[in-house]
């Protein structure tokens, strides 16, 4: 199939959670599509969060913040919490807050997974800066936790797809990584 040219504004589809973080010593929320698995040990994430938001401030305070993933029925709340400041809007009421080891890490208690994360590296580029945390606490409910493993239907995350700017759910099983592919592994 011949490939057409499409532009060079065209993402994957990324998962979208709820970045939190304490500004001036309250608590904040911000949607964010930019977030992904950064090392494996010890584990860490990263967050692309636009220069010109506040909850950057609250990251450099506190060095610290927390990865809140919503379910599809937050979805009013998550695409709320990316569409006001909290420089304007006070966010911290708009879901049940609790806190881990750090004590600075505001995490969503209707989320189903919460990752409560340490600063250890903020990579400035130049309209988006990289905040890199050190998961130093993970959370989850009982529910969606099946033979000690995540059960990613049963979270139901969200995704976001740009440039036409669309939540989606997680779709269908499609195989077993690193397996399906042994099929054309010559012998």
């Amino acid at each position: 199939m011949e490939k057409t040219q499409i532009g060079t504004n065209f993402f994957i589809p990324m998962p979208v959670v709820l970045v939190g973080t304490q500004v001036g010593g309250k608590a904040n929320f911000m949607t964010v599509g930019w977030c992904a698995r950064a090392n494996a040990n010890p584990p860490m994430v990263v967050c692309g969060i636009g220069n010109h938001h506040y909850t950057p401030k609250g990251i450099a305070e506190t060095k610290t913040f927390s990865v809140n993933i919503p379910s599809s029925h937050l979805l009013l709340k998550t695409d709320y919490c990316g569409l006001v400041s909290g420089e304007k809007v006070d966010k911290s009421r708009v879901f049940d807050v609790f806190y881990g080891s750090l004590k600075t890490a505001p995490m969503i208690k209707e989320c189903p997974v919460t990752l409560e994360c340490r600063l250890v590296q903020t990579v400035l580029l130049p309209t988006n800066n990289l905040y890199i945390g050190e998961i130093v606490g993970a959370y989850a409910d009982g529910k969606v936790i099946k033979e000690g493993k995540p059960d990613f239907p049963l979270i139901d995350p969200l995704f976001l797809t740009m440039p036409d700017n669309r939540y989606w759910t997680l779709g269908n099983y499609a195989g077993d990584a690193w397996s399906t592919g042994k099929k054309l592994i010559q012998q």
